[in-house]
C-alpha cells in the first residue's frame, strides 16, 4: 500500500512541476530522519509523538505547490480580498480590543500597532485561519518529495526542536499546507528565531496566545530590518512628464521634483526611496522605503507586501487608494513572466531566478531595458514589452 501511495505521489509531482519524489518510501524517510533530528536534541519519544499516526505524505499539500495567490493574481485581484471593508471593519475592533497589549508591543519594539495588525489580519484573518493541518506532515510530504531542495528537510527538523523544547503539543502544531505556522504563520526555523513569550506564561506560544502573536510578528519585523522612522511607503501623483529613469534616489529630491502624496500630506524630509508601479503607468503609484522590503522579508511576494503596507494605512485612518486599478487589462502570467526573465537575462539584464515571479529584480530589469529602449521606465512587465523583446527590437 505504502508502495501504490509513493507511485500516486510521484504522479502529482510530475504534475506539479518544480517537486520530485525520492526513492525508497515514506517510512524510509522517516528512518533516515532520525540520526538527524537527534543531533539537534530531539529525543526519540519526541520524535515519535511528533510521527504518531503519519503513515503517508499528504499529495494535496504537493499539488498546492503550484497555486500560490499572491504569486499567481494581479495584485489588484490579490487586494481586493486581502484589504477588503469587512477586514478594515474587523481589524479597527481588534485594534480597540487589545489596545493596551498593542501600546505596549508598539513601546518595546517601535512597530506601530497598526502594522502589527495588518500582519495579523493579511496572514491569518486576525487568528481566525491560522490553519488545522498538522506541521509535521505537511513539512514531511513536502521534504520528501525534495521540494525546494533542503529548505523543508531543514524545517521539518525545526518543527521537531519546537516539539521538544515543549513549547506546543504534536496535535496543537499546526498550520498552513507549506508548514506555516500559527496566527503569524512562522515557519519553525523563524519561530526559533523570532517567536516571543510576551504573557509570561513561560511559552512562545502563537497558536492561543494572542500576545504572544501580536509581540512576536513585531520583534520579527525589527529583526527584517523595520525602520520606525519611515512609512512603508505613500500613493503618489507623477507630474508631467516625470523622468522615470530617475526612480530611486532621497524622499526630498522626488518633492523637489514635483511628486505629491494623493492625501494630501507631505512627504517625510528624510529618507530613501523609490517608484513602485505595480499596474504600470495610469495605475496607483507608489513611494516605497526600506520598510516595504522589511515586509517582503515576511513574504516576498509583492501584492503581499503592498496589501500589508495599505491595510495598515487603512487601519490607521488613512483613505481608500485614490487611482483606480486597470482591471481587465493584459498582463503577463507566470510562464509569460519566465519568458521576460529569460530574454532579459540573454540580453545581460537580468540575473536572478527565472521563476515566473515578478519582484525587485525583475522590476530593475525592466527598467534598465525600457531606458534603453526609450520607453517609458515604470518597470512594469507588461505583454507588449514581451513581444518587443522577443521581436529582437
Amino acid at each position: 500500500m505504502r508502495r501504490r501511495l509513493a507511485a500516486l505521489l510521484a504522479i502529482v509531482l510530475v504534475a506539479a512541476g518544480p517537486a520530485r519524489a525520492q526513492e525508497g518510501d515514506f517510512s524510509d524517510f522517516v528512518a533516515l530522519l532520525r540520526p538527524e533530528a537527534k543531533a539537534r536534541g530531539v529525543s526519540q519519544k519526541t520524535f515519535e509523538a511528533a510521527f504518531a499516526g503519519i503513515t503517508a505524505p499528504d499529495p494535496e499539500v504537493i499539488a498546492r505547490t503550484r497555486r500560490q495567490s499572491e504569486f499567481s493574481r494581479p495584485t489588484w485581484d490579490y487586494l481586493v480580498g486581502a484589504v477588503s471593508s469587512a477586514r478594515i471593519a474587523k481589524g479597527k475592533a481588534q485594534a480597540a480590543r487589545l489596545s493596551a497589549t498593542l501600546a505596549a508591543i508598539e513601546a518595546k519594539t517601535g512597530v506601530p500597532r497598526a502594522v502589527v495588525l495588518a500582519f495579523w489580519g493579511v496572514e491569518s484573518d486576525f487568528g481566525a485561519s491560522a490553519g488545522n493541518l498538522s506541521v509535521v506532515r505537511s513539512l514531511a510530504s513536502l521534504a520528501y518529495a525534495g521540494h525546494r531542495g533542503r529548505l523543508f528537510r531543514d524545517e521539518l527538523l525545526a518543527a521537531l526542536q519546537i516539539l521538544e523544547n515543549g513549547d506546543v503539543e504534536p496535535a496543537r502544531m499546526v498550520g498552513s499546507w507549506a508548514g506555516a505556522m500559527g496566527q503569524v504563520q512562522f515557519l519553525p526555523s523563524v519561530y526559533l528565531r523570532e517567536a516571543v513569550d510576551f504573557d509570561g506564561d513561560g511559552r512562545r506560544d502563537i497558536w492561543r496566545s494572542e500576545a504572544d502573536a501580536l509581540a512576536s510578528i513585531a520583534h520579527y519585523l525589527r529583526s527584517l530590518g523595520w525602520n520606525p522612522a519611515l512609512s512603508w511607503g505613500y500613493e503618489v501623483t507623477l507630474p508631467k512628464d516625470f523622468d522615470l529613469t530617475r526612480y530611486r534616489g532621497p524622499i526630498a529630491d522626488f518633492a523637489a521634483r514635483g511628486l505629491r502624496r494623493t492625501d494630501g500630506q507631505p512627504l517625510p524630509r528624510t529618507g530613501e526611496a523609490s517608484l513602485f508601479l505595480p499596474g504600470g503607468l495610469g495605475a496607483p503609484v507608489f513611494l516605497i522605503t526600506e520598510n516595504f522590503e522589511a515586509i517582503r522579508g515576511y513574504n516576498t511576494s509583492d501584492s503581499y507586501a503592498l496589501a500589508v503596507g495599505h491595510l495598515a494605512d487603512r487601519l490607521a485612518g488613512a483613505p481608500a487608494l485614490a487611482a483606480p486599478w486597470p482591471n481587465g487589462a493584459a498582463r503577463l502570467d507566470g510562464p509569460g513572466l519566465k519568458r521576460l526573465q529569460a530574454g532579459l537575462a540573454r540580453k545581460g539584464f537580468y540575473d536572478g531566478d527565472q521563476d515566473g515571479r515578478a519582484g525587485p529584480k525583475l522590476r530593475e530589469a525592466v527598467r534598465r531595458y525600457q531606458i534603453r529602449e526609450g520607453l517609458p521606465a515604470d518597470g512594469y512587465a507588461r505583454p507588449a514589452l514581451l513581444e518587443r523583446l522577443e521581436g529582437g527590437r
